[in-house]
């Protein structure tokens, strides 16, 4: 495999993206080429591609791994794993999705849940408590969504989805609107 100036760009920015994303520059880099590889890639030759050491590659396709974003698979007569990106792009962006709530948004409700414990218990001032309450509550109700959205079969969601700021016309005007 040839990596074009376009890929290059693409695996490069990705990489970027992915140290704001909270994740390390080759990790990023590894999923950016197995998203747009056209076959699987062994583990040499994503070092070979991207230049980086094998160690890297290792670590890398195993958070990737753990985090469901990149399958192995074998191929007959050849003893080393083929690695793939999520193809479906729809599956690609649930899994991070997921993958982000329950690393960063499900640790926040829990800790909120417990701050508004201790502050029923303790001397915090009441105009705080309310605050601490209107936090947790609208975080559930965006979990809450989430959630309920989730469930909903994929035309249902993709038909929301193409709907957009549109579905409002749905829903009751309230005196905001």
């Amino acid at each position: 495999m040839h990596l074009t100036p376009a890929m290059q760009n693409f695996i490069l920015h990705w990489g970027d993206m992915g140290a704001k994303w909270g994740t390390n520059r080759s990790v990023a880099q590894i999923h950016a080429l197995l998203h747009i590889a056209p076959d699987p890639l062994s583990a040499a030759e994503i070092c070979d591609l991207l230049n980086l050491a094998r160690s890297n590659v290792s670590n890398g396709l195993k958070e990737l791994q753990s985090l469901g974003m990149v399958k192995s698979q074998r191929k007959l007569g050849d003893r080393r794993d083929h690695f793939t990106s999520i193809r479906d792009m729809f599956e690609l962006v649930n899994t991070v999705i997921e993958s982000r709530r329950e690393r960063e948004y499900l640790p926040t409700l829990r800790a909120l849940e417990e701050v508004q414990r201790e502050a029923e218990a303790d001397a915090t001032p009441t105009a705080v408590k309310l605050r601490i309450k209107e936090t947790l509550d609208i975080m559930q109700m965006f979990d809450g969504w989430y959630t309920d959205v989730s469930r909903l079969p994929r035309s249902v969601q993709m038909a929301a989805l193409r709907l957009g700021g549109r579905i409002a016309r749905f829903l009751p005007k309230g005196k905001d609107g």
